[in-house]
């Protein structure tokens, strides 16, 4: 194994404290603390960049960050020191919009998608074309189904891969019980072994518009009202586990130190919540931090006052919270249109096949919760795809600013994958902010330019810069599976707007390097409300660290997604990613 720091090779790093007070930078009266030094030290603490020779750390905390002479003055007894031999000390980064459900998921089961998908164990081949994804999805039932098991298979999307039908289901999979799910995560086709398999009738769905019984096709808001039926073989727990422990390997590998999941729980409270805990166990190098799902728990609770109830006692009560695994307060998430990946946001001016998109909550329904959650100081964020259903979200804040003000209500838009300046402008004026997704450029501008959107608006897909030049604040997500949980690789898009095709697409709307370092690191940590304790390289705040092969400020920013991670600290224990790579290549 290569030497890449040598402190890891002498010294065991210091364990993991939960306290979140800050500590005193001039206390050497402890042993214990570490100096990190020999490599440049990015703070993410200030609008520019700004760097420093060395960082003090102890019991999890940051003490100093400066002088390397001046750290060894004020800590005489920090005899541990971590040789960073060149390699550049950043905040660790942070993913603010990720779901271990979806991963636990897609993880364990068969991927079939449009493009190549990197995975621990290897890659998974991309298809495109009708015929061909037809043979790849009955040869894999050939080679993988158990008989008599549900047997889903993830990454559909109907641009690439053509029609699909419970019909075409029946052809190919026979009585083999099958479900694929939709690139989205927000669709399933089911065939008639997997209908009776799972036990359920017409009349179930008989008043929802997002139901095709006889296409088997179950879309957004009958998405939504199948999944918990289907929760009992999605949370297998020997395999959903397995999926949870994939994904630790993934965040590793990608240097994520923070994720949270906007919108928990998926389908079953408690199964979810117990299982996600059994990997927390593990003591994975990140923490995970849970929003409530007001949209879920409206139909789990019954109504929209019980979810309320519900959700006050999450982040108080330790039978929910974990030293790793954290309900945040006053928080919630709640979904406008439908997604991107199917087509189904809603449009100003429609698509350019004539069909129209779909809204996840009933309007009056989905007004009825913000309105709810903004009287009682909640910080609101909205899944909003379209640039009409952002706009209805943005015009309803503006009218309950007016009702009822707030300030500092840090209300979030999520994923925004269609918006105009106006809409910035609107955002920007009224304190509403942005986490979003650049993949969506990368994944599906060409293909939107030709179907759906046209070549004018699939160009400006979640065009940036009219954000940062208005000064909104904003976070980088991938909302794993949307995107690859890959941090670097998110900022990449958003500096150089290249898609999978390579055409450059919109480049006035490029971004700075260092405003998208921001979006992974403090920005990322604002959207979450955690920006005092973790995104940036302050004195008193948690030693969560991601270590970079170069300085993404030095190089050509075309390179920026192939930084190599050299490894983590979090809360002050270094975990590298040397025995990760081992295990990958025997």
């Amino acid at each position: 194994m290569q030497k890449v720091f040598t402190f890891v090779l002498v010294v065991c790093l210091i364990g993991c404290s939960d306290s979140t007070e800050p500590l005193s930078g001039d206390d050497t009266s402890k042993p214990t603390a570490t100096i990190y030094h020999n490599g440049p030290v990015l703070t993410m603490a200030k609008n520019t960049p700004s760097f420093a020779e060395a960082l003090v750390e102890a019991d999890g905390k940051i003490l100093f960050v400066g002088g390397v002479r001046e750290a060894r003055e004020r800590f005489p007894l920090a005899a541990k020191e971590f040789d960073l031999q060149g390699s550049l000390l950043m905040p660790g980064l942070i993913e603010p919009h990720l779901h271990p459900s979806l991963a636990a998921v897609m993880l364990q089961n068969e991927i079939i998608a449009p493009y190549d998908w990197k995975l621990p164990s290897g890659v998974k081949k991309g298809v495109s074309g009708e015929q061909n994804y037809q043979e790849r999805l009955a040869q894999s039932v050939a080679e993988h189904a158990r008989p008599g098991e549900m047997y889903f298979v993830w990454g559909f999307h109907q641009l690439w891969h053509g029609f699909l039908s419970r019909e075409v289901l029946n052809r190919i999979a026979g009585d083999q019980p099958i479900g694929v799910i939709h690139r989205s995560f927000h669709e399933i086709y089911l065939n008639d072994a997997a209908i009776e398999l799972l036990g359920i009738e017409e009349a179930q769905f008989k008043n929802n518009p997002q139901v095709n019984w006889r296409m088997g096709h179950f879309y957004e808001g009958g998405w939504l009202a199948l999944v918990p039926v289907m929760a009992p073989v999605l949370l297998d727990p020997e395999k959903y586990g397995e999926g949870l422990a994939t994904m630790t390997k993934i965040l590793q590998q990608n240097g994520i130190t923070t994720i949270a999941e906007p919108g928990f729980p998926s389908s079953d409270f408690d199964a979810e919540l117990f299982l996600l805990k059994a990997e927390m166990k593990k003591r994975p190098p990140y923490d995970v931090y849970l929003i409530p799902s007001g949209t879920q728990l409206y139909s789990m609770k019954g109504g929209n006052s019980e979810a309320l109830a519900f959700i006050e006692t999450l982040a108080t009560n330790p039978a929910y919270n974990t030293p790793n695994l954290h309900f945040l307060p006053k928080q919630v998430k709640l979904f406008a249109d439908g997604a991107i990946y199917s087509q189904l946001m809603q449009m100003k001016d429609g698509y350019t096949d004539g069909h129209e998109g779909e809204w996840m909550t009933p309007l009056s329904l989905f007004q009825e919760q913000v309105a709810l959650y903004w009287r009682n100081d909640y910080k609101i964020h909205v899944h909003a795809n379209g640039d009409l259903g952002q706009q209805m979200v943005i015009d309803h804040v503006e009218r309950l600013q007016a009702e009822h003000p707030r300030s500092n209500h840090r209300f979030t838009l999520h994923h925004m994958g269609y918006f105009t300046a106006d809409m910035a402008a609107q955002m920007a004026a009224l304190g509403i902010e942005a986490s979003v997704n650049p993949y969506y450029l990368w994944a599906l501008a060409d293909k939107y330019a030709e179907y759906g959107l046209g070549r004018q608006r699939a160009e400006n897909l979640v065009a940036l810069n009219l954000l940062v030049e208005r000064d909104v604040p904003m976070s980088f997500h991938s909302d794993f599976s949307m995107a690859p949980a890959e941090p670097l690789t998110l900022a990449w898009t958003a500096v150089n707007r290249e898609t999978s095709m390579k055409t450059r697409m919109s480049q006035d709307q490029r971004i700075a390097v260092y405003d998208a370092l921001k979006a992974i690191t403090v920005d990322a940590a604002r959207a979450l409300n955690l920006e005092t304790e973790v995104g940036s390289l302050e004195a008193g705040k948690i030693a969560n660290f991601t270590i970079l092969g170069e300085n993404p400020l030095d190089i050509d920013p075309m390179g920026l997604k192939d930084i190599e991670i050299k490894g983590v600290v979090h809360r002050g224990r270094y975990v590298g990613n040397e025995v990760l790579k081992q295990s990958q290549d025997n």
